[in-house]
């Protein structure tokens, strides 16, 4: 890709910090099904973001999606030597309860990341996205699926028709059919995991 080429990309990393650090034991099928996934080191994830940064227009937007571990302990070090800042989160409403020790999740994180210079106006579209956002996914195959509705708002927020929408690491191609049905093209890839 061209550098400064692409309004948004979304970023799913597989990172299993919670499951790396905690070792409780009780990780359910889901859980085993997502470790045996690959798993992205800090540098690997480092090293996305700055080729995301790099092709990212001015103003641009990545959708990071992040865990509430990470949230509590800090990612600032992905976005180092960048050009680009958090500027908001929204929780994601899973209308499920999944796993954990103490608490059971039932959220997940989108960070909203903008690549400079910083712009609201005339660069976000649509202003009725709630940053509590609920949405049940239907069950599938993939370990972690992430809500297609909201995708779908936010590729109209801040794209125009037309635009290509990117994620590296599109699990289950659902930012693709998002794009799709909202008249953007998609550029995305995966690790195929065999049995």
């Amino acid at each position: 890709l061209k550098n400064d080429s692409i309004s948004v990309c979304f970023f799913d990393p597989q990172y299993r910090g919670i499951m790396e650090k905690m070792k409780y034991g009780n990780e359910g099928a889901r859980q085993k099904q997502r470790a045996k996934l690959q798993q992205m080191s800090d540098d690997i994830i480092i090293d996305f973001i700055n080729k995301i940064n790099e092709v990212l227009i001015p103003s641009g937007h990545l959708f990071l999606w992040i865990d509430k571990f990470h949230l509590c302990e800090g990612f600032d070090n992905w976005l180092e030597n960048t050009t680009l800042n958090i500027v908001d989160l929204i929780t994601w409403d899973k209308k499920k309860i999944g796993m954990g020790y103490r608490t059971r999740r039932q959220t997940e994180y989108l960070v909203v990341i903008q690549k400079k210079p910083l712009k609201a106006k005339g660069i976000w579209s649509k202003h009725n996205i709630p940053d509590v956002w609920s949405e049940k996914v239907i069950n599938n195959q993939h370990a972690h699926p992430k809500p297609i509705q909201l995708q779908k708002e936010l590729i109209l927020a801040t794209s125009n028709e037309g635009d290509i929408i990117i994620d590296p690491a599109a699990g289950t191609f659902s930012v693709m059919n998002s794009a799709l049905a909202t008249n953007r093209n998609f550029l995305g890839c995966d690790l195929l995991i065999g049995e």
